[in-house]
């Protein structure tokens, strides 16, 4: 359904006016108000402001969402491949086109820098165009069979209702990594996004869909209580998929859900992500990408890098520099463009990773800069003399601090690189590429990168972890196999003889 709601006429020109009601439940194309009477605050993660409240969605909502999504769903699935291209294609001109409207949403609700949001932004803008190819990338096939005087055709299709859990960190890119290819093969979907981000990684979104011409029941939008609705959403029925990103034990307990249920799950859970500096590395460009990889988003990032290990030969050349470029990162208030760290999420956020930091401090590590807070401001942290044995190392920091690490040697580097239950992404830095693809198929986890930083995401490649990082993948025709199934259809052309 398409609204002309965003656009007025201004100078002979169309300026577009930002959305409203935004503290809605979206259901069957329309704008409800929740009907618990629990309400959901949201706030300013930097000021601590209650942007705005709403009343929480509960059962009944989430019901009706679901009967939308199924009521839809079978139209949806049959909808000319080239009008749902369209759809995606309409919806990634207009979020350039309202490309400060969300970066602002994304300052004000998760404290994105400037930069993270552009960043988020354009990752969204991605995979809505990638995925606008999937409704003509639905391939089945033909294959032999051994029985004499049949065909067998082999058909791919949606699996029908997809649900999404999506994230507060990167809340539009991570929630639209699944929407966009989910509606483009056909499924219909319900959306249960992050209360901390439940604009950039719902309601907004809806609003976006809704501009672009997305049907009513095709797309839905519930925001509520976890203690309310959660384990109901994850277990409805009606849903085929269970698409989650978040923390490893959430996630364990949405993969028991579902299991449950029958249903298929995709996990993206957190990371524990390696930065190896060989001895052969170039110091300069490590110390770059050790930067951008630790410091983007205050490090609240799954593929941010939270252990660097540096070569003995190098470490001290390296600690000094890394420091001194970490010393000079402007930190603070999101809403300026200079800012580089921004606030965590909440002050609980900010007060469990200054006990993981002390505990280091404890165990022996120094801090070269950092380990003060203002507010939800971390100051950005180095520590260096990291351990296996420190929490700093075993577990993911979320945050803008991270643990210098010395090793003696390559086996050494590999037996420190697995020594964790995470495994989603890592880099590595070296001058003998053969030598670093060797070392990198050795790491126990689903994504490396040579001479770069561990976070990385391209919209047309395999995205997922091993270990405790999660199941599936997505990206590219990754994600439309996570989002389709197969049917076998045979033909008997010739009467068959049966035995009996």
């Amino acid at each position: 359904m398409l609204t002309l709601e965003a656009t007025i006429g201004l100078d002979d020109q169309h300026a577009q006016i930002n959305y409203t009601a935004l503290n809605k439940q979206f259901i069957d194309g329309q704008w409800v108000v929740g009907r618990e009477d629990a309400t959901v605050d949201n706030l300013n993660p930097f000021t601590d402001e209650v942007i705005h409240t709403l009343r929480s969605a509960g059962t009944a909502d989430v019901d009706a969402a679901f009967e939308a999504a199924k009521r839809a769903s079978y139209t949806w699935a049959a909808t000319n491949p080239l009008v749902r291209r369209d759809i995606l294609l309409k919806a990634a001109a207009i979020l350039l086109e309202r490309q400060d409207e969300f970066i602002g949403w994304l300052t004000r609700e998760t404290g994105s820098t400037y930069l993270k949001g552009l960043l988020e932004v354009q990752q969204s803008h991605d995979i809505l165009v990638e995925a606008s190819s999937f409704p003509t990338r639905m391939h089945g096939r033909t294959t032999a069979s051994t029985i004499d005087g049949k065909e067998t055709y082999v058909y791919r299709r949606p699996l029908g209702i997809v649900s999404l859990i999506s994230p507060w960190n990167f809340p539009l890119y991570l929630s639209m990594r699944t929407i966009a290819p989910a509606l483009a093969v056909g499924n219909t979907m319900v959306v249960k996004p992050a209360s901390q981000s439940l604009v950039t990684g719902g309601t907004i979104i809806a609003k976006l869909l809704e501009e672009a011409g997305i049907p009513a029941g095709v797309f839905n939008v519930v925001v509520g209580k976890s203690e309310i609705i959660g384990d109901y959403f994850t277990a409805h029925p009606y849903s085929r998929m269970v698409s989650f990103t978040g923390s490893t034990p959430v996630g364990k307990g949405i993969g028991r859900i579902a299991g449950e249920g029958l249903k298929k799950s995709a996990l993206e859970l957190g990371g524990n992500n390696v930065f190896m500096v060989l001895d052969d590395a170039d110091v300069d460009k490590a110390v770059d990408g050790a930067v951008f990889g630790r410091f983007l988003h205050q490090g609240q990032v799954c593929m941010a890098t939270n252990r660097i290990l540096i070569h003995e030969s190098l470490y001290e050349e390296f600690k000094t520099k890394f420091v001194a470029r970490v010393k000079q990162l402007p930190y603070g208030d999101p809403a300026n463009k200079n800012t580089v760290v921004g606030p965590l999420i909440d002050h609980k956020s900010v007060q469990r990773i200054l006990g993981i930091l002390q505990s280091a401090v404890a165990d022996g590590a120094v801090v070269e800069t950092g380990n003060v807070s203002e507010g939800n401001v971390l100051h950005p942290t180095v520590l260096s003399g990291v351990t296996k044995h420190m929490r700093v190392f075993k577990e993911e920091i979320f945050g803008p601090a991270v643990g210098l690490v010395s090793f003696a040697d390559d086996e050494e580097a590999i037996e420190l690189a697995n020594a964790t239950d995470f495994g989603l992404s890592g880099a590595l830095y070296t001058r003998d590429i053969y030598r670093g693809m060797q070392l990198a198929r050795r790491v126990e986890t689903g994504m490396m990168h040579i001479n770069d930083q561990s976070a990385n995401d391209e919209v047309h490649t395999p995205f997922g972890g091993e270990k405790s990082s999660g199941t599936g993948r997505f990206g590219g025709d990754f994600i439309l196999e996570e989002l389709t199934t197969v049917q076998w259809v045979s033909v008997q052309k010739v009467a068959r003889q049966y035995p009996f």
